[in-house]
């Protein structure tokens, strides 16, 4: 067995029994329990699992959301790679969407100057970016501000993105996997991010490695709805493969 077969039935084990066993894995899948933890290892780096004595437990089963200035820290040279490569996506002028997210953020603040554009956010830190840019109009959509993400949401958010139409929408997301689509913890955001999607001509979701085939509580859309994935070279070229198989086109920056 290779090692991508082994992370995904270690992971599908964790996801089904709710924590794995070093030692049984060992045993179950005919390996040292140095290969399992070296398995681990690399399936935590990837933000799928957190390692706990003895094994590991699934991300799902933390029922965790890291705040925006956790969040910042992580991955911090993956994601300025993906907002650099999500700069192509740009058009020369014309309205786009920026969703909520640390690497949304970064795209922001990378956002050229030598061009009109018409920026729409529900995101707090990504409008304290761009308000005082002259060659931008910004619309700042209101709503019922998630303390945790700093991000507007709600029916008054929804409402407001309906009376629009974007170009480009670049969307965060917590999880992104060929099975289940987009996906995030929170029912209010994931509303939010589906009115995003329903109202641009093209979808762009901006990801790093970690959150390749994530699985989160409440489904956003699937990747059939998503024109573009931009992520960075850390993924496993399998993900890529069954990623471009499902729809969207892949970016690794």
């Amino acid at each position: 067995m290779y090692a991508p077969e082994r992370h995904q039935q270690i992971l599908a084990t964790a996801r089904a029994d709710g924590r794995v066993d070093v030692n049984r894995l060992a045993e179950d899948l005919d390996v040292t329990p140095e290969t399992i933890r070296r398995d681990l290892t690399v399936l935590e780096r990837h933000g799928l699992v957190r390692r706990v004595h003895g094994g590991a437990i699934p991300v799902e089963r933390l029922g965790f959301e890291p705040g925006v200035a956790d969040r910042e820290t992580r991955f911090a040279g993956e994601k300025e790679r993906v907002a650099k490569a999500a700069l192509d996506e740009l058009p020369d002028g014309g309205a786009v969407i920026l969703d909520a997210g640390t690497t949304t953020v970064r795209l922001a603040e990378l956002l050229p100057s030598d061009r009109e554009l018409t920026v729409v956010t529900h995101a707090l830190p990504v409008a304290m970016v761009l308000a005082m840019r002259p060659n931008l109009t910004l619309h700042l959509v209101g709503g019922t501000v998630r303390g945790r993400t700093l991000a507007a949401v709600g029916s008054w958010a929804e409402r407001e993105l309906a009376d629009i139409h974007a170009d480009v929408a670049f969307l965060g997301t917590n999880g992104l996997s060929v099975e289940h689509g987009l996906t995030t913890p929170d029912l209010a955001e994931a509303a939010v991010k589906r009115a995003l999607v329903a109202n641009a001509r093209r979808t762009v979701v901006l990801a790093d490695h970690s959150k390749i085939g994530r699985v989160e509580f409440a489904h956003v859309v699937p990747l059939a709805q998503v024109d573009t994935i931009i992520t960075d070279s850390g993924v496993e070229p399998e993900l890529v493969e069954e990623l471009e198989a499902a729809g969207p086109r892949v970016v690794t920056a």
